[in-house]
């Protein structure tokens, strides 16, 4: 354990000279703001179902923050919080990041994570130490608003329960090409805006539902897709493996396969546009806390570009 602390120490001091990449502003395509105007469908009050759920909800019911759909059984019951929040800001946990901890592009993956870097990181969201690029970005505000309004028995019960909890399989399938769909935001995420469209990608990674609909039922059965540039994949894994002169490789924090290692998460198979928000939070000094001073020389060369290829990548492997 010694030899490799030393390694990391080693690499990262190599980049911590490293004058950081000017940042620009967001991008757009990677922190999707839902426009003020937007109009919610009323609730008719009909129940709603999802394929093979065991439950049905009405559009109330789903869009309540302090009590998730669980449609399921193939997951525990979601205890404490998990499952049941407090007004006026303990959303539930299990609202956001789904009942099975997969999350969705707005937000993380918490399945699987170590208990202790779950409780970590709600502390620095209530600290104000991770911030976002993109300041009132909804779901930022509210994983804010809920670390703060949790107490410490709350934070420990959910992260227990969300470490414990299996890795979901091919939860984003990553497809290479020229031309994606025409969209507008919905729900945080980019969606098709139905007119049938098409456009080119350009050096943008476009993240959407497999299923708009149930995805809009917090169907967590429904996965998404993952467009991104052609030859973006290639260009991550050289990054991701090797460096390329601009980093360090991935793999002597997170592990050979990604999959995180000790108190280091993993970074495999997640929301392609979540790991870009990452990495530019971290270079543009918005994200702060334990990991930072690792990670800030980490990404200090990594062009908008860079981050998009390594996204791809790591976005493609297995969880």
């Amino acid at each position: 354990m010694r030899a490799r602390n030393g390694l990391i120490i080693v690499a990262i001091a190599v980049f911590a000279g490293s004058a950081l990449v000017s940042a620009a502003d967001p991008p757009s395509w990677a922190y999707p703001r839902v426009p003020p105007d937007t109009r919610v469908d009323p609730d008719d009050g009909k129940p709603r179902s999802v394929p093979g759920g065991v439950r049905t909800y009405t559009l109330t019911q789903i869009r309540n923050f302090f009590s998730p759909p669980a449609w399921y059984d193939d997951h525990p019951p979601m205890p404490g919080i998990v499952g049941q929040g407090r007004q006026p800001f303990a959303f539930a946990c299990g609202y956001c990041h789904l009942p099975n901890g997969v999350g969705k592009p707005e937000n993380a993956r918490v399945a699987g994570l170590p208990v202790e870097y779950i409780k970590q990181q709600v502390a620095e969201f209530a600290s104000g130490a991770r911030k976002s690029s993109s300041p009132g970005l909804l779901p930022h505000v509210w994983m804010v608003e809920a670390s703060k309004a949790a107490t410490e028995a709350e934070v420990d019960e959910a992260a227990r329960y969300f470490a414990a909890l299996p890795q979901p399989k091919a939860w984003y399938t990553v497809k290479e090409t020229d031309q994606v769909p025409t969209t507008r935001v919905g729900g945080w995420i980019l969606v098709p805006d139905g007119s049938g469209r098409m456009e080119p990608i350009g050096q943008r990674i476009i993240e959407t539902a497999m299923d708009v609909a149930r995805t809009g039922l917090r169907d967590y059965h429904s996965t998404f897709v993952t467009y991104v540039p052609v030859g973006s994949v290639a260009k991550g894994e050289a990054l991701v493996k090797t460096g390329g002169g601009r980093t360090m490789q991935c793999g002597i924090c997170h592990g050979a396969d990604m999959r995180g290692v000790g108190n280091v998460p993993r970074i495999a198979g997640v929301s392609a546009i979540y790991t870009v928000r990452q990495m530019f939070d971290f270079q543009s000094g918005a994200r702060n806390g334990k990991g930072a001073p690792l990670m800030k020389p980490v990404v200090a060369k990594l062009t908008e570009e860079d981050m998009l290829n390594i996204a791809a990548y790591l976005t493609s492997l297995e969880p």
